[in-house]
């Protein structure tokens, strides 16, 4: 009896030092069940997802509830990226966080708006103080919605220690039914240096995949030598939902002994961008593919990796048989497994990988800077992860500036010297990227300083001079000119620019400015009538939308309303 007493306490201890986070502190931040669109740390582009992406039924106007009680210590509206988004600090340190926002519950909402019209913009970012906005767990502070750089209609979630770190929410005891095992779409093999092969290659090799009745799979036996790494293309599914969601756990094991272990628990934002040092970068970009290598890179300063043997590359000797095995795990324990049979064989491969060689080489950890007739490119240091090779050519105003599909660190400047062209022609000038097969000129943020034209960004390919001399399009939505919008609760517009961009735009009735939100994706500016701006019978609209080299366009129209 005291055994098992003793078993139990200790079967207690352990289970509680393995779960650091409260397990019923937070409740769901919805009141339906959970269902992921997307999952934590999944791979996105350039990051690492902070959160977890919650479904709300294709609609919007949910309830979001404060998932513990707390004060709300930041409110950030802007036109991109989480666009309505509430952060919640919590006394025991935690910050949650609310993405894609419809609308906010009207005490915090009354409270924005306020701030809005004082600082005449939509976009603004607000610290309440302590004493603000207090809510309790289980206030409604918000509604779902779809603004931002959303997809579709969801609520983005996280929660976050003091240093501001996402940390999975499930660790927290959120519960999603999930009693699928992750699936395996595709592995490659990588010989690491020139000496190594496999399968006779010196070049990268794809795996032919063989599926097992359990679920899990095996590939081809596989010869090889030498110093050699891999990579997977692993995606999970829970029970709900048909998204191919990131797993949650990877680790490798060669001959028996761990190799390599990278678990998605939390990570830093000063960190996330390094996702491209995780991924076979320049197959993504060539073949729209995330493969995740089971191997450290040098320059990779990821914080996610564990049990790392080598690096986790292998070293095969001639004649040896070698097992490798690969085990992919999501959340709820759900495990797939990989194994692959290697034997050494020492010969000279077939192939040897080619090596692109130009006059103009980048050393990563220095300086560069490439100039040639009026374009000049500077790098900074750490711009990128390894030395290289670059293909840099200019001809007239095009740079190509090598192929975009390495990963860069750091935001590089490129110089255009523009001091030949006469003032008038330069008004609506702007260094433009070339997108796609047809070269389609995409608005580079460009900055004019005297004779000179600069741009900043992290992207590579081929850039050029281009103009816009078209103004933006303003339409009426809602109403028409002269009409009574006595019933009516929103007024919309659209709003588009097809060359440079929209930069900002400004509306007033009977010249008193209003708050319009910007929808980008359905590229419509709304008022809202409750905000009461509106007292007159007759007013009249004023809307001025400028894109990013200055084209303007006025648009004004009279409407009636009691």
């Amino acid at each position: 009896m005291r055994n098992t007493l003793f078993l139990l306490v200790f079967i207690s201890t352990f289970s509680q030092a393995q779960n650091i986070y409260p397990q019923d502190y937070f409740r769901s931040p919805l009141d339906i069940e959970l269902i992921l669109s997307g999952t934590f740390a999944e791979l996105r582009s350039n990051h690492f997802h902070s959160g977890l992406d919650l479904k709300t039924k294709q609609r919007e106007g949910l309830n979001i509830y404060a998932t513990a009680s707390g004060y709300i210590s930041r409110i950030r509206v802007s036109h991109y990226g989480y666009g309505k988004a509430i952060y919640i600090t919590h006394p025991n340190g935690y910050v949650t966080v609310h993405g894609h926002l419809q609308r906010f519950s009207d005490r915090v909402e009354a409270y924005v708006k306020q701030r809005q019209y004082e600082k005449e913009s939509y976009e603004i970012e607000l610290f309440p103080d302590l004493n603000d906005l207090v809510v309790t767990k289980g206030d409604i502070i918000a509604y779902s919605g779809n603004t931002g750089g959303s997809g579709g209609p969801h609520l983005h979630f996280e929660i976050r220690d003091n240093q501001e770190r996402p940390i999975n929410p499930l660790l927290f005891g959120l519960k999603i039914k999930d009693s699928k095992k992750p699936t395996v779409s595709s592995i490659y093999a990588y010989p690491i240096n020139d000496l190594s092969h496999v399968n006779g290659s010196n070049l990268k090799q794809k795996l032919r995949l063989i599926p097992l009745k359990n679920g899990d799979y095996k590939t081809e036996d596989l010869t090889a030598h030498g110093k050699i790494g891999f990579a997977i293309n692993s995606i999970d599914r829970q029970d709900l939902a048909a998204n191919k969601n990131g797993v949650y756990k990877i680790e490798t094991l060669y001959n028996g002994m761990k190799n390599f272990t990278i678990d998605f628990r939390k990570f830093s934002f000063g960190e996330t961008k390094h996702l491209n040092r995780l991924i076979d970068y320049k197959h993504y970009k060539d073949k729209k593919e995330r493969l995740q290598k089971l191997f450290r890179d040098t320059n990779n300063p990821l914080s996610m990796y564990d049990n790392v043997v080598d690096d986790g590359y292998l070293i095969i000797y001639d004649t040896l048989s070698n097992i490798y095995k690969v085990k992919i795990t999501d959340f709820d324990g759900n495990e797939t497994t990989i194994n692959i049979n290697i034997k050494g064989v020492d010969k000279q491969p077939n192939d040897v990988a080619a090596r692109f060689i130009s006059p103009y080489y980048i050393t990563s950890d220095e300086v560069n800077t490439l100039e040639n007739q009026k374009i000049k490119v500077d790098f900074p240091k750490q711009t990128f992860y390894d030395d290289f090779f670059i293909d840099y050519k200019v001809n007239g105003d095009t740079l190509t500036l090598h192929k975009n599909n390495l990963a860069v660190k750091k935001s590089f400047t490129i110089t255009y010297d523009v001091s030949n062209y006469a003032p008038e022609d330069l008004k609506q000038v702007y260094i433009a990227r070339l997108i796609g097969y047809k070269n389609y000129p995409s608005y580079s943020s460009t900055i004019r300083e005297e004779n000179k034209l600069i741009t900043r960004t992290k992207n590579l390919g081929k850039f050029c001079l281009a103009r816009d001399i078209v103004a933006p399009v303003i339409t009426p939505v809602s109403f028409k000119d002269g009409q009574w919008l006595s019933k009516y609760r929103f007024l919309k517009i659209k709003i588009e620019d097809k060359e440079s961009g929209i930069s900002n735009y400004r509306a007033s009735i009977n010249d008193e400015w209003i708050l319009m939100e910007y929808d980008y994706k359905k590229k419509t500016l709304t008022y809202d009538f409750n905000d009461k701006v509106v007292t007159d019978t007759k007013n009249n609209l004023k809307v001025i939308v400028t894109d990013n080299v200055g084209n303007s366009t006025t648009f004004e129209a009279s409407f009636f309303r009691k």
